[in-house]
């Protein structure tokens, strides 16, 4: 009587044997971004960080931790539709990262949860150098993470991202926008483009609505628009860390989905208002190309979609014009674009003067 094959996991669609040997090829991704505190390595059940031993190379009298988690969204349909995978791991660790520093930490360490149909070793390594790009980016430490096969909860091909950051901060140094008062001033630090946000409108404008390819070159961007959608989310911890060691932040926003109208306002006082100077700033050409294409109107515009701000500091008018220059010494452009004022908390788009 013949034997009936025993069934197995790998026949329900889950590969173990391909998830260790993923572990052994992103191993050398994480040790490059090891930094004081780490222990031990990626693979285990838990991640270990030593706190004694990152305080040492950074002491604090009183540290308070500050935890933050995102993900990358449909940003992800459009590298899977590109075939390209090793940025949106900068993207990932962004998110997080960008949101904590509102709150005046310097980030400590990442975790990632990589979920997929079927596991693809090459793309899941490039996903996993990406996180580990931004989190050099970021200088923090990739010390752990997960990766779930689950066949048919995903289509074929799909992958999602989720990341979770931890850092620190001086209780007495933590930023919460109370001292922000009428008379500050706004400066704008430049997004790198759409970020993470706003996706599914833009995948339904030009994929759906207009019937573009990722692949097609678009004359105004420079490039392909797979890869000026696909460019990834600027990290600030640097030239944040230098602001902050400088100057005395009053307020911090990043700004994400709901654009300047959405996040500015969570960081101001009752009594005030933010007044943004329309043309003090510039606009990369691919908000007025969705635009165009969407036939949007500026107020859709700016409620979605960074418009070029990807973090707005807000500082004492005494200091904002050499709090201005430092932030024009890091790659990447920055501006005054407007001052805080008296009135309903909110935000108010005027005409530059």
């Amino acid at each position: 009587m013949e034997k009936k094959k025993s069934l197995t996991y790998k026949d329900a669609g889950v590969d173990i044997e391909a998830g260790e040997r993923l572990v052994d090829r992103i191993r050398p991704w994480a040790e490059t971004t090891s930094r004081p505190g780490v222990m031990g390595g990626v693979g285990g059940f838990g991640a270990l960080f030593s706190l004694t031993d990152a305080l040492q190379a950074r002491p604090l009298h009183d540290p308070i931790l500050v935890s933050s988690t995102d993900g990358v969204g449909t940003k992800l349909k459009i590298a899977q539709m590109m075939g390209k995978h090793d940025t949106v791991g900068i993207d990932l660790v962004a998110m997080s990262a960008n949101d904590i520093l509102t709150l005046g930490a310097e980030p400590l360490f990442f975790l990632d949860y990589f979920a997929t149909s079927r596991l693809d070793l090459d793309v899941a390594e490039q996903v996993i150098k990406g996180i580990s790009e931004g989190c050099r980016q970021a200088e923090c430490a990739l010390i752990g993470g997960e990766t779930a096969e689950m066949p048919d909860f995903y289509a074929p091909g799909e992958y999602d991202l989720a990341g979770f950051i931890v850092g620190i901060v001086e209780r007495a140094q933590t930023i919460d926008g109370s001292h922000i008062a009428p008379g500050d001033k706004i400066i704008a630090l430049a997004s790198s483009g759409l970020h993470s946000n706003g996706f599914s409108l833009v995948r339904k404008i030009l994929f759906e609505l207009k019937g573009y390819k990722p692949e097609q070159i678009i004359p105004e961007l420079g490039t392909s628009l797979g890869e000026e959608l696909l460019h990834p989310t600027r990290i600030y911890v640097k030239v944040f860390q230098e602001l902050k060691e400088r100057f005395p932040l009053k307020g911090v926003a990043h700004i994400t989905g709901g654009g300047l109208p959405g996040n500015l306002p969570r960081i101001l006082p009752s009594n005030c208002q933010a007044i943004l100077r329309l043309g003090s700033w510039e606009i990369p050409p691919i908000f007025p190309f969705l635009q165009r294409a969407g036939g949007m109107a500026e107020e859709e515009m700016f409620r979605v979609f960074n418009m070029g701000i990807g973090m707005a500091v807000i500082v004492a008018e005494s200091e904002a014009e050499e709090a201005l220059q430092i932030a024009q010494s890091f790659r990447g452009k920055a501006w005054m674009v407007g001052e805080i004022a008296f009135g309903e908390r909110g935000v108010k788009l005027v005409e530059a003067r």
